[in-house]
């Protein structure tokens, strides 16, 4: 098909997706309780020359050979139909005259152009963005200058159908962002511009606020902040007062660099003009407020998964709400922003109770914690508004209703909303009366610490802003994007960002039709027939399960095998047999892998994607999805290769072990060469940018020892028993495989063959002891790791889907009749 052909075929069935419902405006109850934020909001804004300049310069670096090819210009709100914020494309008046711009974008903000930017290439040219990581962006499909394709006579015109777009989670910025520059950064928030979202949290350089507060305003020396502030890799968490000082301390560079950041964050977003969120007091304090002010209430919290409860690192100190000197603080604290600023979006997030319970339940108290918060935050900007985490209801049984209501009746209506975080899995506002009347935005965690895993609810985030925008009194005033990890499943993201922008549920089978043909710039019918099973399979996980990847190969199991029981059941998907383990296991030390799909069609699907390599080999896009499948696939291959290994322990088969064993090392090792063929599967950058922000040898150990860290095992472990966090951040990075990942199994299994040839029980306490040991001496390495692909995605591909995944092929059909698609229940 020609790419003319392609273009009028797209908006055709673009046309029907949409079937251009007239937009059905939200007539959400808290649109009301927040209008004058709003007002406040687009009050500040920046002028609009400002924010049509940064449209401007963001399309010069996304596609500079139509920076002329494009007007832009602001619209007044009363231009949008006085509804939140709107775009709209019309064809410019000298579409015709050689020279001229063809296309005019007008927009309520400069998101708001950007974003109808990304709408017209997505729709009208067949083109895909997503993070330079998962492919990058698609546009060789856009036409060249001169010849870029007409929208209707009348236009299109898109407005928003709750005004806010929410991104980040409170973790992203140590999972994802530790170690951005500005390079980075700015990349970012052209992704965030481009995919319409007007409220992001700015959490960078917060650090060096509070270090001038403490010390400067509250008498406290550098020792003492050196102890409370954690290493880069883990601020998000020294933040939330689930640790102190653990990877720090923080050297002063690097409070001057990240403050600068910072700046350079908030400018450009105010350019555009976004709403960064920025952070506000939650309680936590340095230990040595407490002698500082005695008689303030000031509590030790409890252990936060630390080995042996050690002070070093755990245990932090939460300042009671109630106490004089919280508001103080806060005040001091929200000043501190707004003098380094010299601006403020007035919305402010705080989560005091993120795994951190209350010491009673009694709602009168609770709801003085609420108000005491919130006047901290008011106490240092008039038009505060608190943005907190509801993450907190959706896992501790504390917040029952009464407990619920008294925390978000403590705040105004209005000064208070909430993000329902889990929505598109545990949607929290559909069980307490739309949060009991306050103000929420519906979000799309997805993904947990970072992991790569392919993995979505596609049907969920297609319908469930609707459903609960349109339901019975809602309070719903945005949608948002609440991930730990960003840089991985980019059809998630790709599908949950238009959200913003439907009023009406989408029909994902057309949706994700389109996606393939935009993601590769063209129409290949195996790949889209591919896709259609991964709609349906990955895409579609309806089991409620938390997905945060527990793959033999990346988490691997802490466990005696004697207490491991392996059972078989036989079915026939497709006609074909094979037998399916179940795996019961009878103790709580291992965390068992997540599967809700049947392996036979994802293994189908990655065949079509492999047969339709030889069009699409050229695209990065292509090859990091046929890495990331195929990866899927042998992942989901090495966890039952493991029972394998395990069935054959329990058997007292040695030799079988031995083989086995050294199948599952020999997959490790292919798996490693797999995502060594793309950038977006590499340890080595991620070490690398820790280096980059080193300003001295010292900080250049620290820093790794950080990066290292944060994806292996940390927090605290001793000689004998693990972090209890081993693994949580794991990554199926290249490098990480070859030089972690894979030696961890080859110890355990040399303890198991040496339990069957002394016939003697495993001997799990050498088998910690020198795993640890490994971890630790990985942790302060400093081998170097490539930060550029090498291999051939396409040929890798198909070589290990020859020796692992052909059932045609003799060598691998009694293999898979017993391993293939065994459920781990």
């Amino acid at each position: 098909m020609d790419s003319s052909s392609l273009f009028i075929s797209l908006i055709f069935i673009f046309s029907l997706l949409i079937s251009s419902s007239k937009p059905t405006l939200s007539s959400t109850l808290s649109v009301d309780a927040i209008s004058r934020t709003l007002q406040i909001q687009h009050r500040e804004r920046s002028p609009p020359a400002v924010q049509e300049a940064a449209a401007g310069s963001l399309l010069s670096r996304l596609l500079p050979s139509h920076s002329s090819s494009f007007h832009f210009r602001i619209l007044s709100k009363n231009q949008c139909g006085g509804e939140y914020y709107c775009f709209t494309i019309n064809n410019h008046p000298s579409f015709t005259t050689q020279g001229s711009p063809q296309i005019q974008i007008e927009g309520t903000t400069g998101v708001d152009i950007v974003a109808g930017l990304h709408w017209y290439l997505k729709h009208w040219c067949g083109s895909h963005i997503s993070w330079d990581k998962t492919g990058g962006s698609q546009l060789f499909s856009v036409p060249n200058v001169g010849f870029l394709p007409r929208v209707h006579d009348a236009g299109i015109s898109v407005q928003r159908p709750v005004p806010w777009n929410y991104y980040q989670n409170a973790v992203t910025s140590s999972y994802s962002f530790a170690w951005w520059d500005w390079k980075r950064w700015e990349k970012e928030i052209d992704w965030m511009a481009l995919h319409g979202v007007n409220l992001p949290l700015a959490f960078t350089g917060q650090e060096a606020i509070w270090h001038k507060v403490f010390k400067e305003k509250f008498n406290m020396s550098i020792s003492n902040l050196n102890d409370f502030f954690g290493g880069p890799a883990f601020l998000a968490w020294s933040r939330m007062g689930n640790l102190h000082g653990w990877g720090g301390p923080l050297p002063q560079s690097w409070f001057d660099q990240q403050l600068i950041l910072q700046k350079k964050i908030l400018a450009r977003m105010y350019e555009l003009g976004m709403t960064p969120v920025l952070p506000a007091f939650s309680g936590n304090v340095p230990a040595a407020l407490k002698s500082i002010f005695p008689s303030a209430k000031i509590t030790r919290l409890g252990n936060w998964f630390s080995v042996k409860n050690d002070l070093k690192w755990c245990c932090t100190y939460l300042l009671d709400a109630t106490d004089p000197l919280f508001v103080e603080i806060g005040r001091a604290f929200v000043e501190q922003q707004l003098q380094e600023y010299g601006r403020t979006s007035h919305i402010y997030n705080c989560d005091t109770f993120d795994e951190n319970t209350p010491p009673i339940n009694d709602p009168e108290y609770i709801s003085s914690l609420g108000a005491a918060i919130f006047k901290g935050m008011q106490s240092g900007d008039n038009d505060a508004v608190w943005l907190m985490q509801g993450w907190l209801f959706s896992y501790d049984p504390f917040w029952r209703p009464p407990q619920m209501k008294a925390l978000l009746h403590s705040v105004p209506v209005g000064k208070l909303v909430v993000l329902d975080l889990f929505a598109e899995v545990k949607p929290i506002w559909a069980t307490t009366e739309q949060f009991y009347g306050v103000p929420y935005i519906w979000c799309m965690l997805h993904n947990f610490a970072g992991n790569v895993e392919m993995y979505g609810l596609l049907d969920a985030v297609a319908s469930g802003p609707i459903e609960a925008r349109t339901s019975v009194n809602s309070t719903m005033v945005g949608v948002g994007m609440s991930m730990e990890g960003i840089e991985q499943n980019p059809i998630v993201y790709d599908l949950m960002s238009e959200m913003a922008f439907q009023h009406k549920k989408i029909n994902v089978k057309v949706w994700v039709d389109l996606y393939s043909t935009r993601r590769y710039g063209r129409q290949v019918p195996l790949i889209q027939e591919g896709w259609n099973v991964l709609y349906h399979t990955i895409y579609n996980c309806t089991d409620g399960a938390y997905d945060k990847n527990r793959d033999i190969i990346v988490a691997f199991p802490d466990v005696d095998p004697s207490l491991l029981s392996v059972e078989h059941k036989h079915s026939r998907p497709y006609g074909k047999p094979f037998s399916r383990a179940i795996i019961k296991e009878i103790t709580d030390s291992f965390d068992r892998p997540h599967l809700w799909y049947s392996t036979v069609e994802v293994i189908y699907a990655l065949e079509l994607f492999i047969s339709s390599g030889d069009e699409l080999s050229k695209s990065s896009t292509y090859r990091y999805d046929l890495v990331d499948l195929t990866r899927q696939v042998l992942a989901k291959y090495a966890n039952q290769l493991f029972y394998n290994v395990i069935e054959a322990y329990q058997s007292h088969d040695v030799h079988e072990v031995a083989l086995l064993g050294q199948k599952f090392l020999d997959l490790v090792e292919d798996l490693d060469a797999l995502l060594a063929c793309h950038d977006g599967f590499l340890l080595g950058p991620w070490l690398d940018s820790a280096i980059q922000l080193a300003q001295n040898e010292e900080q250049k150990r620290q820093f790794e020892w950080n990066a290292r860290t944060q994806i292996t095992m940390w927090f605290d472990n001793t000689d004998e028993e693990a972090s209890l966090l081993r693994d949580y951040g794991n990554k199926y990075w290249s490098g990480l495989l070859h030089d972690y990942y894979g030696p961890r199994a080859a110890i355990y299994f040399k303890y198991l063959r040496e339990s069957l040839e002394k016939d003697e029980d495993f001997n799990l306490k050498e088998w910690r002891r020198e795993w640890i040991k490994l971890t630790n001496d990985w942790q302060s390495s400093r081998n170097i790791f490539p930060v550029v692909s090498r291999g051939d995605a396409l040929s890798t591909s198909r070589r290990l889907f020859n020796k692992y995944l052909n059932l045609s092929n003799p060598k691998t059909l009694e293999s898979w009749s017993e391993r293939l698609s065994m459920k781990f229940q």
